[in-house]
C-alpha cells in the first residue's frame, strides 16, 4: 500500500489495486495481473501511479489521463518509484527494481530510454524516491543516487548479514529531502545528506553521507516514519525477549521512540491486534504516513489499522479512567470551551458524584459553581441531593445568588435547616445573601418564633434587626440596636436618617462609644441641635466635655455660650488642653477666668491646710506646705490658726523669718502667753535677719566686680579693629565699601554691629551732640550702636 494525502492505494496477493478515500471506502478498482502486487508508487500529485506485480508487470499511468507506460519483464519485478514531479514534463522519470535498477527517462521524441544505475548484488528489495534522491535496498545494503548529478553518493552496509533479506526486509523512508531512515533487522540508522566543500571534490561526488544515529533495537523492525524529531516504529517482537508480556509476543507492536546518537528513549507503545497475527512475521508488516494529515497506516495481510496522535478527547477519556476528574476537566474546560458545554457537564459531574462517594461534600460543593453553571435544573437537583445526604450546610455558600437564582423555597429550606442547628452560620447567610432571595417575612417569623424559646441571644436579635432594616421598619431594628449597644446602630442612624427618634437616647449612644457619637452628633448639628445635646447631657459632665470640647475643636464660634461653663469643666476632666481653650477662645472674660481659678486655688489650699492641722496636728508639716506655696494669705491663715497655740507660735517664730515679716507674728501674741523656748527662737529670729543682711552685701560685691568686668571686656572688644575690604558694601547705597581707587580721598563708618556706611551716606547725627546711631539697628530695635571708627584717607 502507498499513502496519498487526498487517497489510499491498495495491492492485493490476487494483482488487483484499489483506490480508497480516507475513511476507507472504495472508489475505483484495477485489474493489474493474477498474481501479487509487489509495490504501488504515487507522484506528489496523485495523479499517476506505478504498479510491479510478482509477474514481471510494470505499469505507469495517469489517474485521470490516457498516457501510461506498459512493460512486461521475464522476471518478477520488486520495486517501482515515481519521480515525485513525474506529472511535469520535464519529470517523466521512474525506477523499477528486480535483479537490477533500471531508470525510465521520456525523451523529447516521447519515447522511453533506459538506464541502468545498479546491478550485481541480488534483488533490489525496496525503493524510495525523494526530490532528486533515489535511495534503494539490496541484499549487501543501502545506496543513494543523486539524480542531479548522475552520481552515486552513499552505500551503507547491512549489519547483521545472519538475518535472511526476503524475511527481515529493509525499511527506508525520506523524513525530508536530505534525511533518510533506514530499519532493517533490529537496527536503526538516520542518514543525513550533506553538501561537500569545493576544497573535497576532487574526483568524489559532490554529496556526502553523513549517520548521524544508529542503535540496535530489542525487536525486529517491521516499517519506520517520521514524527517531528521522533520515529514511529512499527516492529515484530523477537520470539524470546523479555521486552513485552507472553501473551503479547507475537503481535505487531507501535511504539514513538526519541532517537539519540548512540540509542534511543521509548516513548510510548501499543500493542497491535489484528487477524491471524499468531500467524504473520516481520515481512508480513508495512508502516506507511501520510505527511499532511499525520496518519499512520499499519498494513498486515488481513487489515489495515489507522493510527493518529492522541489528541485532547483521548487525553481526557484517559483522566477519567485514571478517576483524575480534576485533571480532567480542567482540560475539558481548555479544549471545548462554550463549544462542547455539555460535555464538561458530564464530566464535572462524574467528578461531583465521585467526590459525594468519598465523603468530600465541601469540594463537592464547590465544583457544583463550575460545573452546573447557569442550569438551574441541575442546581436543584444536586440541593435536593444534599439534603437527602444531610449536607444542606456544604453547599449552602456555593448556591448562585447574582443573575441567575433558584426557586426562593430552595433558600427558605436552607436557613431553616441553619437555624435549627447553627445561629452563626444563620447570621452569616443573612449577611451575605441578598434578601431578594427569599421571602423576608417567613424567615422573620421563623427567627421570632426562636427567640421565644431564647430571648437573650444576641445572635438571633442581631438577625433579626438585619431582616427588619432590609424590610425597612428601621424603628424595630434601631431598638434592637440599641438595646444590642451594636456597631451598626450608627450606620443604620445615618443610612436611614433616624435622628428624630435618638434625640433621647443620646446619652446611651456616647455609653456605647463615646467617639462615634459625638462626630455622629457634630456631622448632625442641622437635625439635632447643640442645645438640645448639652441639655441630654446635663447630668453627665463628663460626657459634656467631650461633646463641647470636639465642638470647639471644629469650631470656636459654635459653642460660645458654653465657654465659661466649659472652663469647669477642662479644670475637672481635661487639664492639659484647658491652657490651649483658654488661648484659643475669644469668648471667656480674662478677669473671670482668673477669678475662677484663684478661687479654686485658694480654696484647695485653705482645705489643704486646714486639714494638716486639724487632722494631723503637724506644725512642721503645715509650714512646709506653705513653703511650698508661697501664699501671702496662706501664711496669714496659719498665723490665725497658730496663734492660740503656743506650741505651734514656737514653730513659727523658728521658721517664718525668711518669708514673713516676724513683727507681724510677734505683735499679734497675746500679753502674757508663756511660750516654749522663746528666748531661743527670737535670737534665731535676729541671727536669721543678720544672716539675710550679710548675703545681700556678699551679693552687692559679687554684682559689682562683674559690672566692672564686664564693662572692661566689652571696652577691651570695642577697641579692636575692624577688617574692611572690597568685599564689604555700604548698607545705604550697596556700592563697595571702598573706591577702586584707593588714592582718592573717602572716609567711612564702621559700627559695633558691624554695618558700614560712607559717611556721605549717613543720616544727620541724632539729638545727642557727638553719637551716631546704626539706622539699620535703630530700626530693627536692636539697640543702637555708636560709631566704633571712622576711617579717612
Amino acid at each position: 500500500m502507498t499513502v496519498h494525502d487526498k487517497f489510499l492505494a491498495l495491492g492485493t496477493h490476487f494483482g488487483k489495486v484499489f483506490l480508497l478515500d480516507i475513511q476507507g471506502n472504495l472508489t475505483q478498482k484495477f485489474e493489474i495481473s493474477p498474481v501479487k502486487i509487489n509495490q504501488i508508487s504515487l507522484d506528489e500529485s496523485g495523479e499517476h501511479m506505478g504498479i510491479c506485480s510478482e509477474d514481471g508487470k510494470v505499469q505507469v499511468f495517469g489517474l485521470y489521463t490516457r498516457e501510461g507506460f506498459h512493460e512486461n519483464f521475464d522476471c518478477p519485478v520488486k520495486v517501482v518509484a515515481l519521480h515525485p514531479r513525474f506529472s511535469s514534463s520535464n519529470y517523466k522519470q521512474f525506477v523499477t527494481g528486480g535483479n537490477k535498477l533500471l531508470l525510465y527517462e521520456k525523451n523529447w521524441l516521447n519515447r522511453w530510454k533506459t538506464s541502468t544505475l545498479h546491478e550485481g548484488e541480488g534483488t533490489i528489495t525496496n525503493v524510495q524516491w525523494r526530490a532528486n534522491l533515489i535511495a534503494w535496498a539490496n541484499n549487501m545494503g543501502v545506496k543513494i543516487y543523486d539524480i542531479s548529478t548522475k552520481q552515486r553518493i552513499t552505500n551503507v552496509l547491512r549489519d547483521n548479514v545472519s538475518l535472511r533479506p526476503d524475511m527481515y526486509p529493509c525499511s527506508l523512508c525520506w523524513k525530508d529531502n536530505s534525511t533518510l531512515i533506514i530499519g532493517w533487522g533490529s537496527s536503526i540508522k538516520i542518514c543525513v545528506v550533506k553538501e561537500r566543500g569545493h576544497t573535497e571534490l576532487r574526483d568524489l561526488p559532490s554529496r556526502y553521507v553523513e549517520i548521524v544515529s544508529a542503535f540496535e533495537t530489542e525487536f525486529f523492525i517491521s516499517g519506520l516514519a517520521p514524527l517531528a524529531d521522533q520515529l514511529v516504529t512499527l516492529y515484530f517482537v523477537k520470539e524470546n525477549s523479555d521486552h513485552m508480556e507472553e501473551e503479547f509476543r507475537a503481535r505487531p507492536c507501535l511504539d514513538i521512540i526519541q532517537p539519540l546518537p548512540e540509542g534511543y528513549e521509548e516513548i510510548s507503545s501499543d500493542a497491535l491486534t489484528v487477524r491471524n497475527f499468531q500467524e504473520n512475521e516481520c515481512r508480513d508488516y508495512r508502516l506507511e504516513h501520510s505527511e499532511g494529515e499525520s496518519l499512520y497506516y499499519i498494513i498486515s495481510p488481513k487489515d489495515i489499522v489507522v493510527a493518529k496522535e492522541r489528541d485532547q478527547d483521548d487525553h481526557i477519556d484517559w483522566l477519567l479512567d485514571k478517576k483524575k476528574y480534576e485533571e480532567a476537566l480542567m482540560a475539558a474546560e481548555i479544549s471545548f470551551k462554550n463549544i462542547k458545554r455539555h460535555e464538561v457537564q458530564k464530566i464535572g459531574m462524574a467528578y461531583i458524584n465521585h467526590l459525594v462517594e468519598k465523603g468530600d461534600y465541601d469540594t463537592a460543593a464547590r465544583k457544583c459553581q463550575k460545573v452546573l453553571g447557569k442550569n438551574m435544573e441541575l442546581w436543584e437537583n444536586e440541593v435536593y441531593r444534599f439534603k437527602t445526604i444531610g449536607q444542606l450546610k456544604a453547599i449552602s455558600q456555593y448556591l448562585p445568588r447574582g443573575d441567575l437564582r433558584l426557586r426562593p423555597a430552595i433558600y427558605e429550606m436552607i436557613l431553616h435547616e441553619f437555624l435549627k442547628s447553627d445561629y452563626e452560620g444563620f447570621a452569616t447567610l443573612i449577611r451575605e445573601w441578598p434578601g431578594e432571595l427569599y421571602n423576608n417575612m417567613t424567615i422573620v417569623q421563623a427567627v421570632t418564633d426562636h427567640l421565644k424559646k431564647d430571648p437573650m441571644n444576641s445572635t438571633l436579635l442581631t438577625t433579626l434587626a438585619e431582616l427588619y432594616t432590609y424590610d425597612q421598619r428601621y424603628d424595630r431594628a434601631l431598638e434592637i440596636y440599641l438595646r444590642l449597644r451594636h456597631k451598626d446602630v450608627y450606620q443604620l442612624i445615618h443610612k436611614h436618617d433616624l435622628f428624630s427618634s435618638i434625640e433621647d437616647k443620646i446619652v446611651l449612644l456616647m455609653d456605647f462609644d463615646k467617639e462615634k457619637a459625638v462626630d455622629m452628633l457634630l456631622d448632625n448639628e442641622d437635625k439635632i441641635l447643640i442645645d438640645r445635646v448639652v441639655e441630654e447631657l446635663r447630668d453627665r459632665p463628663e460626657l459634656l466635655h467631650i461633646y463641647l470640647h470636639k465642638l470647639f475643636k471644629r469650631d470656636h464660634h459654635k459653642g460660645q455660650r458654653y465657654h465659661e461653663r466649659q472652663i469647669g469643666l477642662y479644670a475637672e476632666y481635661d487639664r492639659p488642653n484647658l491652657l490651649p481653650f483658654l488661648r484659643d477662645s475669644i469668648h471667656c472674660p480674662l478677669e473671670k477666668v482668673l477669678r475662677h481659678f484663684q478661687n479654686c486655688r485658694m480654696g484647695n489650699c485653705r482645705r489643704a491646710l486646714q486639714m494638716i492641722m486639724e487632722e494631723l496636728e503637724d506644725v512642721d508639716k503645715a509650714i512646709e506646705f506653705a513653703k511650698e506655696q508661697d501664699d501671702a494669705e496662706l501664711w496669714e491663715d496659719l498665723i490665725s490658726y497658730s496663734i492660740d497655740k503656743p506650741p505651734f507660735i514656737t514653730g513659727l517664730l523658728n521658721n517664718i523669718g525668711t518669708h514673713v515679716d516676724p513683727i507681724l507674728l510677734i505683735h499679734r501674741i497675746k500679753e502674757g502667753m508663756e511660750i516654749p523656748n522663746l528666748r531661743d527662737s527670737l535670737v534665731k529670729i535676729l541671727q536669721d535677719y543678720n544672716l539675710q543682711i550679710l548675703l545681700r552685701e556678699g551679693c552687692k560685691k559679687i554684682l559689682v566686680a562683674d559690672s566692672l568686668s564686664l564693662l572692661q571686656k566689652m571696652h577691651r572688644t570695642q577697641m579692636r579693629g575692624v577688617r574692611v575690604d572690597e568685599e564689604n558694601i555700604c548698607e545705604s547705597c550697596h556700592a563697595s565699601i571702598l573706591p577702586s581707587d584707593m588714592a582718592q580721598n573717602f572716609s567711612v563708618v564702621v559700627f559695633h554691629c558691624r554695618h558700614m556706611f560712607h559717611k556721605e551716606c549717613l543720616p544727620s547725627p541724632g539729638t545727642i551732640p557727638g553719637v551716631q546711631f546704626c539706622n539699620i539697628c535703630s530700626a530693627k530695635r536692636r539697640g543702637p550702636g555708636s560709631g566704633i571708627l571712622e576711617m579717612k584717607k
